[in-house]
């Protein structure tokens, strides 16, 4: 995002709870912008405004951040444990704040055949549980890989997780065709070694024809995911303003989040790994780039 957009977003952003207020579109009849949203709000306010009756969002500070300042160590930490059968190999160095955004790297470690993928994993310190709302404006790392952007508690085998986005936008492993527009979202409920999960992908395909985001595959630009965490059951997920599918499950969800973003790469079908050696040079494709994350709670009035 230019700067002169990012200083319009700090100028405007100054209240903790708020309403309604006017989506500012060239023609919000004909097309719908999410860029052109109030930072003041969730997105989806501006597409079609679902807040119930009585009730208003407040913003969460410790979980917002525009990253346009430096690396915020309050907000904000890294962990370094890995996902088996994989080559990931996950080190603070390859994650941080510049240029107003928060950027995490895959890049090439040549000296082991096991562990060469080198990138990094963000957490909030903060955690946070229903009735709540968090979204993220991001560009992916344009390599066979899962950019994320997820809640979940750390301890894995008694959690809550829920899964925003998984995305690939450059399969290689032609299972999946539909991968550089799919939106895989799901959860896990993990209790007393029993996994429940349920999923809810999407895509910029499904979108109104009246979203300007419609069709437009994840490494062309930007994009918006959100999910509405409504109750101890549903989940409802959100792409650039828009409802993109929901999950209800049958365990309720009972732990506070924290909300993360990683890079990680599996050779499965279902991640559609791996990334070619050399794409891990290649610094315009190499790094996804998080342009904020804006999270509310649900109170009354």
């Amino acid at each position: 995002m230019s700067s002169m957009k990012k200083m319009v977003y700090i100028f405007v952003a100054v209240s903790t709870a708020v309403s309604a207020v006017p989506f500012i579109s060239k023609a919000t009849e004909k097309s719908f912008n999410v860029d052109e949203a109030s930072p003041l709000m969730p997105s989806f306010v501006a597409f079609e405004d679902t807040t119930p009756a009585g009730m208003t969002w407040q913003k969460v500070e410790a979980l917002s951040d525009e990253f346009n300042q430096s690396w915020d160590a309050s907000k904000w930490k890294r962990s370094n444990w890995n996902y088996s059968d994989t080559p990931v190999n996950m080190v603070d160095t390859n994650s941080g704040v510049e240029n107003g955004y928060l950027w995490i790297s895959a890049t090439l470690d040549d000296s082991t055949e096991e562990s060469w993928f080198k990138t990094s994993r963000v957490h909030s310190k903060a955690k946070i549980s229903f009735p709540m709302y968090t979204e993220t404006r991001l560009k992916v790392a344009h390599i066979a890989a899962y950019n994320t952007f997820w809640l979940n508690n750390g301890d894995a085998d008694n959690r809550d997780e829920i899964d925003i986005i998984e995305i690939n936008s450059d399969p290689t492993c032609g299972e999946n065709d539909e991968y550089p527009w799919q939106m895989n979202s799901q959860y896990f409920i993990v209790k007393n070694g029993e996994t429940e999960r349920n999923k809810g992908p999407w895509s910029t395909k499904k979108l109104s024809d009246a979203n300007t985001r419609k069709g437009v595959t994840w490494n062309q630009d930007y994009h918006v995911f959100g999910a509405w965490w409504k109750d101890e059951h549903n989940v409802q997920f959100y792409l650039n303003g828009e409802p993109a599918g929901h999950v209800v499950s049958s365990q309720p969800f009972t732990l506070q989040q924290e909300l993360i973003w990683d890079l990680w790469t599996q050779d499965s079908s279902w991640v559609c790994g791996l990334p070619e050696k050399e794409d891990l040079l290649d610094h315009k494709r190499n790094t996804m780039k998080v342009d904020w994350v804006r999270t509310w709670k649900l109170v009354s009035k």
